[in-house]
C-alpha cells in the first residue's frame, strides 16, 4: 500500500488545498509564477463559468501518510466541447499536478477515469480547460521559462507521467517568440510596400472611447476567419462588447491593430501586455488590497514583454500579403515602445495556414510546446491524431 489518499474537493477548504497542491509542488521553482486564486475558483463556480450549462465537473486532491498535498486532478464532460475526429463522446481532464511518483500519478487518472465512464464518454482529453481554449490548455512539453497569463504550467516530468499511463500527442500547440525590436526581413518589407502605397487599405490602433466600434470590426473578422475552426464558435458583437470592457483596465491600445479595405474590417492583431510580469508579486491574491497593489506596481515597474492573442483575415484576404501589411505598421510602433519581448499564444499544430503566417513574421523561434493528450478507454481502438485543417 502506498499509503496515498485521494479526497474529493466538496468543502471550502478542500478547495483551498486544491490551490495549494499546485503551490506546494512548485514551491522551488525559480520560474513558477502562482495564478490569481480567483482564476482558478472561477473555473468551478456555477455563478462564472457558462460551461456547466452543458456539463458537469469534480476535483480530487492526492494526500500521502503525512497528510501533506502531493497532487490534484479535475475532470468534466461538456456537451459543447467538439473534439475533431471518431472517438465518440471525449471528457476532460484538467488542472493536474503530482510529485514525480507514477503510483500517484495513476491514483488520480485512474479515479478521474472511472468517473468519465460512469458519465458515457470514451476518451479523455488532457489537460484542458473546463471552459475555453484560451485558458489552462495543454501540457508545457518545451520552454519552461515563466508562463504567461492563464497558461498551464508544469514540471518537465510530467510529460512522462502522462505517456507512461497511456495517453498519446492528440495534437500540438506551438508558441512563437519574437524580438520586437528586430528588423523584419526584406520579403515581408516589400508584401507590405504593395499595400503601404495603396489608400484603400490601413491599419488602426483600437480607441478605449470606441470599444463598440472595433467590437464590432472584431467580430466580423473574428467570425468570417475563426468561426467553425476547432470548435470555435461565432461571437456576437455584445460578446466582444463585454470582454473588450473587462480588458480595458490592462489594455495597451498602442499594441491592439485593426486592419481596413476603406471603412471595411479585414484584419485583427489583438495583443495585451503580459499580466504575469505583474502579477508574479501578488502571491495568487486579488482582493482590494491587492489590487492596490497592482496598481502600484503597474505603474513603478514597466511590462517588457507583450502577447499575441488572435491574429485573423477574413478569407478573401488570406494569402494576399495583409498579413504583412498588419505586421509592418505594428512594427513602426512597437520600436518606440518599452516592449523588448513578444510571445504568440499557442497555435494548434494541426493549423498549418496559422503556423505560416506566424513564421512569416520573420526571425521568430518556437518559444514553447505544449501538448494536449488524448487517452481512449477502448486500448485496443486505432489512435489517431487531431485532423490537419484545410
Amino acid at each position: 500500500m502506498t499509503g496515498f489518499r485521494l479526497i474529493e474537493v466538496t468543502t471550502p477548504q478542500l478547495a483551498n488545498d486544491f490551490l495549494q497542491a499546485n503551490v506546494q509542488i512548485n514551491k522551488n521553482n525559480p520560474n513558477y509564477i502562482r495564478p490569481l486564486d480567483k482564476d482558478i475558483n472561477d473555473v468551478f463556480d456555477k455563478e462564472k463559468n457558462k460551461a456547466f450549462r452543458f456539463g458537469t465537473v469534480i476535483r480530487w486532491v492526492l494526500k500521502n501518510e503525512k497528510d501533506e498535498l502531493i497532487g490534484r486532478i479535475a475532470a468534466f464532460t461538456n456537451k459543447k466541447y467538439r473534439n475533431k475526429g471518431d472517438d465518440g463522446p471525449v471528457g476532460g481532464v484538467g488542472f493536474f499536478d503530482c510529485i514525480n511518483n507514477q503510483n500517484a500519478a495513476d491514483m488520480l487518472f485512474d479515479v478521474a477515469k472511472h468517473w468519465l465512464l460512469k458519465h458515457g464518454v470514451e476518451a479523455m482529453d488532457g489537460p484542458i480547460n473546463f471552459g475555453e481554449r484560451d485558458r489552462w490548455w495543454g501540457l508545457v512539453v518545451k520552454g519552461f521559462q515563466s508562463p504567461l497569463y492563464c497558461m498551464n504550467y508544469n514540471l518537465p516530468y510530467y510529460q512522462e507521467l502522462f505517456e507512461t499511463y497511456g495517453f498519446q500527442p492528440f495534437f500540438n500547440q506551438i508558441c512563437f517568440g519574437k524580438s520586437p525590436k528586430q528588423k523584419l526581413n526584406d520579403k515581408l518589407l516589400e508584401r507590405h510596400a504593395h499595400f503601404e502605397k495603396d489608400p484603400a487599405y490601413s491599419v488602426r490602433n483600437l480607441k478605449k472611447g470606441q470599444l463598440e466600434k472595433y467590437a464590432g470590426d472584431f467580430a466580423t473578422v473574428y467570425n468570417a476567419a475563426w468561426a467553425g475552426h476547432g470548435g470555435l464558435k461565432e461571437m456576437k458583437k455584445e460578446q466582444v462588447i463585454q470582454m473588450f470592457k473587462k480588458m480595458k483596465p490592462i489594455m495597451d491600445e498602442r499594441i491592439l491593430w485593426f486592419a481596413y479595405e476603406n471603412e471595411k474590417p479585414i484584419g485583427i492583431f489583438i495583443n495585451l501586455p503580459d499580466l504575469n510580469q505583474w502579477f508574479k508579486y501578488l502571491n495568487g491574491q486579488f482582493g482590494l488590497l491587492d489590487k492596490l497593489k497592482f496598481l502600484w506596481v503597474k505603474k513603478t515597474k514597466p511590462c517588457t514583454k507583450f502577447t499575441g492573442l488572435v491574429f485573423g483575415i477574413i478569407p478573401e484576404f488570406q494569402g494576399k500579403g495583409i498579413d504583412a501589411f498588419i505586421i509592418g505598421e505594428a512594427y513602426k510602433t512597437v520600436v518606440k515602445l518599452d516592449y523588448t519581448e513578444y510571445e504568440m499564444q499557442w497555435i494548434g499544430d494541426f493549423n498549418p495556414k496559422m503556423i505560416n503566417v506566424a513564421l512569416g513574421m520573420g526571425n521568430v523561434h518556437e518559444s514553447r510546446k505544449l501538448t494536449t493528450y488524448r487517452y481512449l478507454f477502448d486500448r485496443t481502438k486505432e489512435f489517431k491524431r487531431h485532423p490537419i485543417l484545410a
